[in-house]
């Protein structure tokens, strides 16, 4: 077999026009990176929080169609990293901008740009692959506000073509012409993931964050962003139940007191609803059980952080 032959039997085949590649999504903390992702995706990829930096790794979640796929790579919001743990986040963003093709910029046009939106864009200015920019919450701000923060966006994006999307729900019409402007920012190629597959996270890592997530939302103050959750167990059992067993990890015994709550209440609550959560995730029974011990001091700790955002991978 000549060398020609050999290309073409191991090159794989997609139909004209078809478009596929890896799209950034960055911006700011806190300003819906995860929401517009599981929208755009049409399924729950990633955790959403009303509190910033809820996001701490790359998640991908692909979008099959007939003339493209499109694979989302959602990512911490940028900031000055200051912790071991910031600094893994912010490693995260960097690997998802070095190996895409092209880049979702995010920002929240409720409010004007400011010194954190600069810093996003002085990141993604100088790199070579396309940009689209996407100004999202617009269903919160009036609208004489809106041009004139759409206005300074464009200014700091350098171009004036962008989608305006909404921070609770989002239009079909703007979603479609995001994703038109997305897809043609894109290379010609084929279909790297099967079509029914729309996140590469395993289900276990998807368990960790459901549970982040409703610890995220029942939890105030410093203690949210002091926990990491990690998949001990995750087995399917005779009945066909899903058992899972996680530990809930926090920095200090105070914190490890509010997680528990007075007699489990707190802990109870949260179990509860992550359970529902997964189990509407992954179409199956739960039985979770849950766990809290104290990692002292873990964020600042390089090796503990790899280790317990890497436990449930």
């Amino acid at each position: 077999m000549n060398d020609m032959a050999e290309n073409t039997a191991t090159e794989p085949a997609f139909p004209p026009g078809h478009r596929s590649g890896y799209v950034a999504v960055v911006g700011k903390p806190n300003v819906g990176k995860s929401t517009l992702v599981n929208v755009l995706v049409g399924h729950k990829v990633a955790i959403v929080s009303s509190k910033p930096q809820t996001t701490r790794r790359r998640i991908m979640g692909i979008l099959t169609r007939d003339d493209a796929q499109v694979i989302f790579v959602d990512t911490p919001g940028i900031h000055d990293p200051r912790s071991a743990l910031n600094q893994y986040m912010m490693r995260e963003v960097e690997n998802a901008l070095s190996d895409c093709d092209a880049i979702l910029f995010v920002a929240d046009v409720s409010n004007p740009p400011d010194q954190a939106d600069l810093a996003v864009m002085e990141r993604i200015r100088s790199l070579p692959q396309p940009k689209l920019l996407a100004l999202n919450k617009a269903d919160a701000v009036n609208p004489v506000k809106l041009g004139e923060h759409m206005q300074l966006y464009h200014a700091l994006f350098g171009s004036e073509e962008s989608m305006l999307t909404s921070g609770i729900v989002i239009r079909r019409e703007n979603l479609d012409e995001l994703l038109a402007l997305l897809v043609a920012r894109l290379p010609a190629g084929p279909q790297f993931y099967p079509p029914e597959l729309y996140t590469d996270q395993p289900e276990k890592v998807l368990a960790a964050e459901l549970i982040r997530e409703q610890a995220l939302r029942f939890l105030e103050q410093e203690v949210p962003h002091a926990l990491a959750v990690a998949v001990d167990q995750y087995a399917e059992r005779p009945n066909r139940t899903m058992f899972i067993s996680a530990t809930v990890f926090v920095e200090r015994d105070t914190q490890k007191g509010i997680l528990i709550g007075k007699g489990g209440q707190m802990l109870k609550k949260i179990g509860m609803e992550a359970r529902r959560e997964i189990e509407r995730q992954i179409d199956s029974r739960v039985y979770l059980e849950l766990w809290v011990k104290v990692r002292s001091a873990w964020r600042k700790d390089e090796g503990a952080v790899s280790d317990l955002l890497g436990t449930a991978e």
